[in-house]
């Protein structure tokens, strides 16, 4: 199937009316450059990136790499200060601050909520069902006509399962406002991306980013892979010069590496298999919940205090008790074997204490 959404229509006046900043690299990006303010001279120490000078503004070269990895087109990409830059984005161009609203299923990656109350969003809530897939039917019953977006993590934050692929396809052909998949695991999912569903659905954006398949976490880069309309939408509201030289190096370099990338995830998921074969012999561990990312959740006893005595011998998890259906429940991210050995280490060292 494919749907038409129109855009025009959910985007807010005063961004359909704004003029953006026209920078300097807008106009001229070679010759004698005496129109930005930069410093001439150059930075105070060796540089080869001519680090004096602001980066290119579209990052052409940047978003071609990425659409050709993806398998789509450059006009379809989008390139930022990870995802949270185009998570606020789509904030500020499709929701009025105080009038609109939008729905996420928790449990579900919290910047969601969070960029809301900055922009002062609504937020309305459909839980996952207790084994963590979308409630379809009650999902768009949720749906007022002041929804402007819907958010959708898969593999999800922090429950580490994939969504439904025809669950999340229902929502999008039946909801007529913006539907993001926030893709930021695929790489270690079996679940084909949604960026193949572009072509079909204009109301779809895809997020991705380099900070885990890619191990670029330090660059801070953010991908975001919609319709060249939401994408124009984005270029024109964004920062002019959102992403620096540094990040955009690193990322294309990291592009030329592909193989090696994709080499690191099969380990990471080969020890991913290793550490749940272990979790599930110990009898405290109640339930270790299917993955489809480099991290797991599982359900122990005395959640919160393990997560604690385990942080005082040095290995930090992520303690998640506190979201809907994860009662007792410690998030952990597969490490390398070395890492992961400490982490039973200390578990264990805990564990037979209480047993003693």
């Amino acid at each position: 199937m494919s749907k038409k959404t129109d855009l025009l229509k959910l985007v807010r006046k005063n961004i359909l009316e704004l003029s953006p900043y026209r920078s300097a690299r807008d106009d001229f990006d070679s010759g004698i450059l005496l129109d930005a303010n930069e410093n001439a001279l150059g930075a105070p120490f060796e540089d080869d990136l001519e680090l004096n000078r602001y980066p290119m503004p579209y990052q052409e070269e940047l978003r071609a790499r990425i659409a050709e990895f993806r398998e789509i087109q450059a006009e379809n990409v989008f390139v930022g200060v990870g995802s949270d830059e185009a998570i606020d984005l789509l904030y500020r161009i499709f929701c009025v601050p105080g009038k609109d609203r939008v729905l996420i299923t928790p449990p579900t990656y919290g910047m969601y909520k969070v960029s809301a109350n900055i922009n002062d969003v609504a937020v309305d809530k459909v839980l996952l069902t207790p084994d963590f897939q979308l409630q379809v039917k009650e999902t768009l019953a949720a749906v007022t006509p002041d929804t402007k977006i819907i958010f959708l993590c898969s593999p999800n934050n922090p429950t580490a399962n994939s969504l439904n692929t025809d669950d999340i396809l229902k929502i999008i052909e039946a909801f007529d406002g913006i539907v993001v998949v926030d893709e930021a695991y695929i790489d270690f999912s079996e679940q084909q991306s949604f960026a193949t569903r572009l072509k079909d659905y204009n109301n779809l954006v895809v997020l991705q980013t380099m900070s885990k398949s890619f191990g670029l976490a330090g660059i801070r880069l953010g991908i975001a892979l919609a319709d060249p309309a939401v994408i124009d939408l984005m270029m024109k509201v964004k920062a002019p010069y959102n992403v620096n030289k540094l990040t955009s190096k690193a990322a294309i370099r990291g592009l030329s590496f592909i193989n090696a990338m994709k080499a690191k995830v099969d380990q990471i998921l080969s020890e991913r298999k290793k550490v749940i074969q272990k979790l599930e012999t110990i009898p405290e561990v109640q339930k270790v919940f299917h993955t489809d990312a480099n991290f797991l959740l599982f359900r122990i006893e005395n959640a919160l205090r393990i997560y604690e005595e385990v942080a005082a011998k040095g290995v930090v998890v992520r303690y998640r008790g506190n979201e809907p259906h994860c009662e007792d429940c410690l998030r952990l991210t597969i490490g390398t074997p070395q890492e992961n050995e400490q982490f039973f280490e200390a578990l264990n060292s805990v564990l037979k204490k209480d047993r003693s």
